[in-house]
């Protein structure tokens, strides 16, 4: 239920605001709340109601702002690729550890399984998910790509006894990881390469790819999903992690110019084309987009608590327009999400390099599901009784 619209007035401060609304669209009054020229009572409920009422659809001048910064920002190049990177992930791991899960530091969906009641337990559950899917083994190589602040990797190696290779290329993360693999003594089975994620410089067992093909670029799709191939062994397992359209729709201008410069998000479709083109079998595809308007909203709910504490880190860099930047991000996004009506979806997709067979991948899910009816087992307790056809087993 949306509130009374007294509840989401609003107030223009000045002309201007009320100029660039007229010419933007959603998109200048996103920028003109932004830079003070006007106010919303209540943010979410303001943005959850636009997205219903369709004002969330580019007019022709956004249009063109968009095509132009996909060409500016393209990711063709290692190092624009990097700065784009930088500009986002490189805020510091302090910025980061106000609002993320304290256990692994995620920055990517959650999986919230019935009764979950924190981001600490749904983001376990998320790695822990990943790690079964791809069957990980004691001894087994794995390459993490984009591996950001290194929760994969330590909770692979530690519960899956996998040795795993992070391929990064912010060096503020990449500084971090480093920093803990040290602390923890773990050097001997895990590692992080600062590179960019083409740079495949190595084959592996198994390959994660939690949060990066939205990084690649229209142009660049095919390039990455090629090297995710070719960082795995022939009949290797993989699976990619990543938010995608269902058809062609074009990606929000806002969050490419204020927050993901070089951000691209591609359809399902052209992301199955590019790997079936790098000789990739789908084994499984699950959509995680419910999951992931709950995770926005465990984030934004911690960033607004703790945004004196992120202020203090350092006021001139984290100020009221960062502030705003960021609450219209992680609102804005929690919505899309959850909207029945959206196009916006997660996709988490297992995949073998080259066609699986039974000995590298089970014909159903069972085996997933199995393992998870285990672990949640209390240590010592019966197995639970079955019916089968109404005899107790």
């Amino acid at each position: 239920m949306l509130p009374p619209a007294s509840d989401l007035d609003i107030v223009f401060h000045n002309r201007r605001g009320k100029l660039r609304a007229a010419a933007f669209g959603h998109v200048g009054l996103l920028e003109a709340y932004f830079d003070g020229d006007l106010d919303v009572g209540r943010l979410r409920e303001a943005l959850a109601l636009g997205m219903a009422g369709g004002f969330d659809r580019p007019n022709a001048l956004v249009g063109l702002r968009n095509a132009w910064h996909e060409w500016r920002f393209s990711n063709a190049s290692w190092e624009r690729a990097k700065r784009n990177a930088r500009t986002h992930y490189g805020l510091g791991a302090d910025f980061y550890r106000l609002w993320l899960d304290e256990a692994l530091m995620m920055y990517t969906c959650a999986y919230w399984k019935e009764g979950t009641r924190t981001l600490e337990q749904a983001q376990v559950d998320k790695v822990d998910h990943v790690c079964r899917k791809l069957r990980l083994a004691p001894g087994e190589s794995v390459a993490d790509i984009g591996c950001g602040f290194g929760g994969f990797m330590f909770h692979a190696q530690r519960h899956f006894g996998a040795r795993v290779t992070g391929v990064n290329t912010t060096p503020e993360q990449v500084a971090m990881v480093r920093s803990q693999i040290a602390a923890r003594g773990l050097g001997d089975s895990l590692n992080v390469v600062e590179t960019d994620f083409r740079d495949a410089f190595a084959e592996h067992d198994k390959l994660a790819s939690i949060g990066v093909l939205e990084h690649a670029g229209r142009d660049q799709l095919r390039e990455v999903v090629r090297a995710h191939a070719r960082f795995l062994k022939p009949g290797g397992l993989g699976l990619l992690h990543f938010i995608g359209h269902v058809g062609e729709a074009p990606t929000e201008f806002f969050i490419r110019r204020y927050v993901f410069p070089g951000g691209w998000i591609p359809a399902i479709t052209d992301v199955l084309v590019a790997m079936e083109e790098a000789g990739l079998e789908v084994l499984d595809v699950e959509n995680l987009r419910r999951h992931y308007a709950l995770t926005l909203d465990a984030w934004a709910e911690r960033f607004e608590r703790n945004w004196e504490r992120i202020h203090a880190l350092d006021p001139r860099r984290f100020d009221e327009r960062f502030r705003r930047v960021w609450r219209a991000y992680l609102y804005g996004c929690a919505e899309m999400f959850r909207s029945p009506a959206g196009k916006t979806h997660l996709f988490q997709i297992v995949f073998s390099r080259g066609n699986a067979t039974l000995e590298s991948y089970p014909r159903t899910r069972d085996f997933l599901y199995a393992e998870e009816a285990r672990a949640a087992q209390p240590q010592g307790s019966a197995p639970a009784l079955r019916v089968v056809h109404g005899e107790a087993r």
